[in-house]
């Protein structure tokens, strides 16, 4: 990549579309990787694929490979990651017997669910490995295995024991499910990989329902489920055939491989589509020299195609501003509404006099948390399910499954509150009869009647503590939980009759914590949280937040983006800006992966800052709250090759 963008036809990746049919049914098929960058049409080009290799579209070899589809009763499996993709995808296709679409975790679940046995076995192999390899680890401390380590192992060693009690596993796809045998996400993808090399049965299953797979996103898909799938492709002819679409320069989730396109057989096909269609010419030409940049602290190949944008898109407008990290966060918004009336000027376009008017995009949830005022309920929540405590895309966004009733039940009841405290009877009688907490009311009338008003008393005292400015968590929920009005998960009742104080934090890179006691410090932060902030979570989970994560929006586009970023309120260490733009030194731990050739934070953060510039059309600003502003807009303007003169601005 040089990073020129030369104009030429709109139409430069118009064969893709018939490359893929020959390589799907030539004889036998041959498995592909299909890199589609940002913007580049890959759904429109999937979906003209399916339309030709299933006969609505006149196609010779396709009409064939669709007869043949329907003489042994099967079917194209297209499988991508998100409920949202599916339905674009299902929607442009139309009506197609000869496909399926479905999200992953979908498509695994038809595979294995009924068959606890196997997934049992398969459940149990895999914590088998996490038990060796935690007993690895801790023996190889300068220090020696600790008690905590020793805490761990049991705890490894009672899911095994548990796993084995378990007759039935249950699971649904699109939400969290809870209580004896209910299965997380990974541990169905986790399953179904293993049982896939594990199991001929299994196989055979496969390739009699679905002799082609395609793969969108395939840049984040699970790498275990990625690699038994890849390895059954494997030798050609084996009856089995996958297509793999994405772009690993767009990869978010830590499940997918770091370089993808380096693990593709050599006998497979390698299609692109150069295009972006999305952005204006300045756009693209910037995550073009993003992506090409090679960075002290960069493993991550500079691999790649290079976009061009359409011929009659040569305009864009895009802006780096920098300020202080150590401004205070209401500081903070004040300038970001600044930023937008500079680029309300900039580009001389009234969509940045309003908030609604440009999509404001965060490279982590906490940083969204911090600014959305949510961080200590949102802080809990990540402990006592990192799984579901942030939006995923995947399914519904409701949170830890244990905390149903503040997130859920109570979130109802609340609205029937009034300002003053003051509670709307009929309607909270709707929440609860709903809820079906009527149903256990007693025959008798006298005690139906003394339970009822012990109920709707334990719903004035809800009312009249939620709306306390300084109430917690504890204090609201405590008189619905003690009267028994909702039928509470028992994890959150065990926690909450729970009175000791909560476990210390792990050192950092010294000490391991067991799940128990993460879950624990989870559930004493929930609890000791303001009740306030729980409406603002919940409007971040429904993806109503007004700043976005990256996660949230994967493979959306938007007109106007601000892009904030702020290593100071994101916390953690798998991303920093500082790094990326030179205001602060690479760390040990940075320098160690370089020498060891593994992922950095320099890797990540440069993925993530191409993924959420790349959603803009027209116009893009990017915000960067430095712990030493003057050494970063040294780098931009110097070092970076990024911006043009006069597309750097300090923030005052």
């Amino acid at each position: 990549m040089n990073g020129a963008v030369v104009p030429e036809s709109n139409d430069r990746d118009a064969s893709v579309v018939e490359e893929i049919c020959g390589y799907l049914t030539e004889q036998p098929p041959r498995s592909f990787f299909m890199f589609a960058g940002a913007g580049s049409g890959k759904t429109r080009t999937l979906v003209e694929v399916l339309r030709r290799l299933t006969g609505v579209v006149a196609h010779e070899h396709g009409e064939m490979l669709a007869h043949r589809l329907r003489l042994y009763g099967r079917s194209i499996r297209v499988v991508t990651y998100t409920k949202n993709a599916v339905a674009v995808i299902s929607g442009r296709l139309g009506s197609n017997d000869l496909v399926a679409v479905s999200t992953i975790h979908s498509f695994c679940w038809e595979l294995i669910g009924g068959f606890d046995d196997d997934i049992r076995e398969a459940l149990i192999a895999d914590k088998g490995l996490q038990l060796e390899e935690a007993k690895t680890k801790a023996a190889a401390k300068a220090r020696g295995v600790s008690d905590t380590d020793r805490r761990k192992f049991a705890e490894i060693e009672a899911d095994i024991e548990a796993l084995k009690a378990v007759s039935t596993f249950v699971y649904h796809p699109d939400k969290d499910t809870y209580g004896e045998g209910a299965l997380q996400h990974s541990q169905v993808l986790d399953a179904t990989a293993w049982l896939l090399l594990n199991r001929p049965t299994l196989q055979t299953i496969l390739q009699d329902r679905h002799p082609i797979i395609l793969i969108d996103e395939s840049q984040d898909t699970m790498k275990s489920v990625l690699d038994s799938l890849m390895t059954l492709a494997e030798p050609r002819g084996s009856g089995f055939t996958l297509g793999l679409l994405g772009d690993h320069r767009q990869r978010i989730y830590m499940d997918g491989h770091v370089d993808l396109p380096g693990l593709v057989p050599s006998g497979w096909a390698k299609p692109e589509l150069k295009m972006n269609h999305r952005s204006q010419q300045r756009i693209v030409q910037l995550i073009n020299k993003i992506w090409a940049t090679k960075l002290a602290g960069r493993t991550q190949p500079t691999s790649g195609v290079e976009q061009h944008h359409r011929t009659e898109k040569t305009g864009g407008t895009v802006r780096l501003f920098i300020g202080s990290t150590s401004l205070s966060t209401p500081e903070k918004r004040l300038k970001e509404a600044w930023v937008a009336t500079q680029m309300r000027q900039t580009a001389q376009s009234d969509a940045w006099a309003t908030p609604t008017g440009y999509q404001s995009l965060a490279l982590e949830h906490k940083l969204v948390a911090a600014r959305g005022d949510f961080l200590n309920v949102y802080t809990a929540m990540t402990l006592i399910d990192p799984n579901a405590a942030a939006p995923s895309g995947r399914g519904e966004n409701t949170g830890p499954s244990a905390a149903r009733l503040v997130l859920q039940d109570l979130a109802q009841l609340v609205a029937c509150v009034a300002a003053d405290g003051s509670v709307n009877d009929f309607a909270a009688t709707e929440v609860l009869r709903r809820a079906g907490c009527l149903e256990q009311l007693p025959i008798e009338s006298d005690q139906r009647i003394a339970r009822a008003e012990e109920m709707h008393e334990a719903v004035v005292a809800f009312g009249a503590a939620c709306v306390k400015p300084d109430a917690t968590v504890a204090e609201v929920i405590a008189p619905i939980i003690e009267a028994q009005v909702f039928k509470v998960d028992a994890r959150l009742l065990q926690q909450f009759a729970d009175q000791t104080p909560p476990p210390p934090p792990p050192i950092p890179r010294r000490e391991t914590e067991t799940d128990d006691a993460r879950r624990r410090r989870g559930w004493c932060a929930l609890f000791e949280a303001p009740w306030a902030e729980l409406e603002r979570y919940r409007r971040y989970l429904a993806g109503n937040s007004e700043l976005a994560t990256h996660q949230v929006v994967k493979g959306s586009e938007f007109t106007h983006v601000m892009v904030v970023m702020d290593d100071e309120q994101s916390g953690g260490n798998q991303i920093s800006y500082d790094k990326l733009f030179g205001a602060t030194e690479l760390g040990d731990r940075d320098l160690e992966n370089v020498q060891a050739g593994k992922e950095t934070t320099i890797d990540r953060s440069l993925r993530l800052l191409y993924v959420t510039c790349s959603r803009a059309r027209e116009t893009l600003a990017l915000v960067l709250w430095a712990e030493n502003p003057t050494d970063a807009l040294k780098f931009a303007r110097s070092e970076s090759g990024w911006f043009a003169e006069g597309e750097i601005l300090e923030i005052p």
